[in-house]
C-alpha cells in the first residue's frame, strides 16, 4: 500500500529532530454545499533539523518513530 503524503507549514521547530506541520483540508460540505476548512497538526521526524516556522513542506507516512510522530519531512515545496 502506497504511504500517505501531505502538505502543510511548519509552525513549531522547539523540539530536536521534531517539526509540527499544520495541514488545511478544503471540501464541500454535503448539505450546505459551502467550502469548509479543516486543519490538523501533525508530528513529523526532521532527522537534521532544517526547517523552520513558515516553511511549506511535504510530509509522508513512516513506522512510529515515538509516541506522537509517524510522519517524516520529505523536502521543503519551492515557491510561497
Amino acid at each position: 500500500m502506497p504511504k500517505r503524503v501531505l502538505q502543510g507549514v511548519v509552525v513549531s521547530d522547539r523540539n530536536k529532530k521534531t517539526v509540527v506541520v499544520n495541514v488545511e483540508r478544503r471540501f464541500t460540505h454535503p448539505m450546505l454545499g459551502k467550502t469548509v476548512r479543516r486543519s490538523k497538526k501533525y508530528h513529523a521526524h526532521d532527522e537534521k533539523g532544517e526547517f523552520k516556522v513558515g516553511d511549506i513542506v511535504r510530509i509522508r507516512e513512516c513506522r512510529p518513530v515515538s509516541k506522537l510522530k509517524s510522519w517524516e519531512v520529505v523536502g521543503r515545496v519551492s515557491g510561497k
